[in-house]
């Protein structure tokens, strides 16, 4: 492997030592090795998690950025059809002009890709006892023997001598790992998407590439990966659904589905709630209570006096 990553494997090794140690104070110092281990990969998952949401709020606006400039992109593409050239520069223009950037959704896979490849690394250096940062020696040993339902941590599907028990669990967590996968993206596309035109969207056409190549793409790839990572890869996924599903029952994007259901619901509470309730029926009520004006008594004529 490339030798400028050594710092983050050290790094990733010590994380997942740490939250060991961490564990062990909570189940007891020699008891629960396997539980330790992998309750370890899941830590680093979610301290990593933690770590990159800054940029999955970046990633939120820049979706939204995107979405709203759907219609300019459109025109740009009508207008400059047959010069592909021009059509890129004009996109680097808006992009520019409204200080957005297609790439920015991708900011935390990017972000994470390091972690994911260097605890690949760590994983097969644990299968050939191979020591990397504090991960040596007795903790190496542990970690070498640790299991997840009888699957050792660190044995793949495809790994040599690999028993029936870590067949079946790498085929368990491949088969959630690609149902969170299409469970998010397809949440994202029924509930957190704006209404668009099929026909002409490319960020629609896009998201349903997405729904469909990903899941495939893990469910072939995951058989080489070890049962740690596969772990950590299915713990992520259940993250990002879970974030992307508060941010779209809390915060949803302009025009969307959940969008218009949030709406209804805030004026079905305002008109359960008098005191919500606004305009015509707080001035009608003023205007009933306000006191009565006081009538002047007429002038006597001259008549009057002279009687």
């Amino acid at each position: 492997m490339l030798s400028f990553l050594n710092p983050i494997y050290a790094a990733v090794a010590w994380v997942i030592v740490a939250f060991h140690s961490l564990f062990g104070l909570i189940l007891g110092k020699n008891n629960h090795e396997s539980l330790k281990w992998s309750l370890s990969i899941i830590g680093l998952v979610v301290l990593i998690r933690i770590i990159l949401i800054p940029l999955f709020v970046k990633q939120i606006k820049s979706q939204r950025a995107l979405t709203a400039l759907q219609p300019h992109m459109k025109e740009i593409q009508k207008r400059h059809k047959d010069d592909r050239q021009k059509q890129s520069e004009e996109m680097m223009k808006l992009y520019k002009e409204h200080k957005t950037n297609p790439l920015a959704s991708c900011l935390p896979i990017l972000a994470q890709a390091p972690i994911f490849f260097s605890l690949f690394t760590v994983l097969n250096g644990i299968a050939k006892l191979k020591p990397h940062g504090p991960l040596k020696d007795s903790l190496l040993q542990s970690a070498h023997a640790a299991k997840f339902f009888g699957a050792n941590l660190s044995s793949s599907f495809l790994s040599l001598h690999t028993d029936s028990a870590t067949k079946i669990v790498t085929v368990g967590l491949i088969v959630f790992m690609s149902a969170t996968t299409f469970t998010t993206q397809r949440q994202l596309m029924t509930k957190g998407m704006p209404k668009m035109d099929a026909s002409n969207n490319m960020m629609l056409q896009q998201q349903k590439i997405m729904l469909y190549v990903f899941p495939i793409i893990f469910a072939i790839s995951g058989v080489n990966f070890p049962v740690g990572v596969l772990i950590y890869w299915s713990t992520t996924n259940l993250w990002t659904l879970g974030q992307q599903f508060y941010v779209i029952k809390r915060n949803p994007t302009p025009g969307s589905p959940a969008y218009e259901e949030l709406q209804k619901k805030k004026a079905a509470k305002a008109g359960a709630n008098p005191e919500l309730s606004t305009g015509s029926d707080s001035s009608t009520t003023v205007v009933e209570d306000a006191p009565r004006q006081r009538q002047q008594p007429t002038r006597p004529t001259k008549k009057k006096k002279k009687k």
